[in-house]
Formats: structure tokens, C-alpha cells, sequence
């Protein structure tokens, strides 16, 4: 019996995410709080059979429900958590994803998702996070869990490029590394 867990999955306008983020042939992503994977998957077929997705979730169940789902693809799901050490290699990862995570990370888990992320990054690249918005609606996290994109780009160590609406109720901050 597959696990159940709120997604964001049908709300997001994906086509606007993907375009975006301008994916290549060859990149290696990391969807961090990934949870049942299906950005992951998305993202797959925009890296080819050169690329790389890593999935990372805290989740046990979701995520060894997502390695059967994703046996023999490029997209590798790991157990793990982006606020603290993870298994990636300095200046390895062109694009971390991080969607509907961040409001629940605590301060210090936010310093060090932004250690971590700095870390892992390639030079160019890039940090994609997504986050509903903070306004009132009938689902999501409390309004004082919430981030605005200012809030957002005063708690993130990494430079804003740019801020896209990808939903009625989501949006999205890209950051870059330099």
C-alpha cells in the first residue's frame, strides 16, 4: 500500500518550472525533499542518458517505494537530508530543487541547508526553490511558517536571479552559486 502524504503535484504549473530552469542534456539534479519523486521524474528525460537525478528524502517509505519506481533510469533515490551532510561531493550538483520544503526548517536548519547547498553546488550553479505563497489559502502550511520571496532571499546564502510565479498559489526563487 503506497504511503499518503500531501504534494504539490497538479498545482504547480510544471511546463513553467522546466522552462525556467533551462535543464540540460548531461546535468546532474538533486530534488532534495523530494517525497513520492514526481519532479524527479519530470526532470529525468531533460538530463538524458548522460545526466543525473539524485531523489533525497528523510522518508524511508517514499523513498524505497521510488527506487522500484525508478530501477534502471538515471534518477537514483537516496535516504538523506539537505540541512545536513549528504553523500555529494564538493562542486558536484549543477541544480539543487527544493519545493514546499523550506517553511519547515528551523533556523538552524536553515544556515545548514545554505552550508550545504553552497557546498555541493557547481560554481554556475543553481538553487531552484519553490514555495507557496504567503497569503491565505485553504491548504498549506500555517501564514507564519511561510516565506516571502524577501524572506527567503534574506535567510538563503546564495545569490537571487530571479523570482517566477508558477502557480496560483506558488512561486519560485532561483538563486546562483556566484
Amino acid at each position: 500500500m503506497k504511503k499518503k502524504r500531501k504534494f504539490s503535484e497538479g498545482l504547480l504549473d510544471e511546463k513553467k518550472i522546466k522552462d525556467e530552469l533551462k535543464i540540460a542534456t548531461g546535468q546532474t539534479i538533486l530534488d532534495a525533499g523530494c517525497g513520492n519523486g514526481y519532479m524527479a521524474k519530470k526532470f529525468s528525460p531533460l538530463v538524458g542518458k548522460t545526466g543525473r537525478i539524485f531523489a533525497l528524502d528523510s522518508d524511508k517509505g517514499f523513498i524505497n517505494i521510488l527506487k522500484e519506481e525508478v530501477e534502471g533510469t538515471n534518477i537514483t533515490a537516496l535516504i538523506g537530508d539537505i540541512t545536513k551532510s549528504t553523500i555529494f561531493q564538493d562542486r558536484s550538483v549543477d541544480m539543487i530543487y527544493l519545493s514546499n520544503v523550506f517553511h519547515i526548517f528551523s533556523k538552524t536548519q536553515v544556515e545548514y541547508f545554505s552550508k550545504e547547498a553552497n557546498r555541493i553546488l557547481k560554481p554556475e550553479g543553481v538553487l531552484a526553490i519553490v514555495n507557496i505563497k504567503k497569503i491565505e489559502t485553504v491548504f498549506g502550511p500555517p501564514l507564519e511558517m511561510r516565506y516571502s520571496p524577501e524572506e527567503l532571499i534574506k535567510n538563503v546564502k546564495l545569490h537571487p536571479s530571479k523570482l517566477v510565479d508558477v502557480g496560483k498559489y506558488f512561486y519560485m526563487q532561483l538563486f546562483n552559486k556566484s
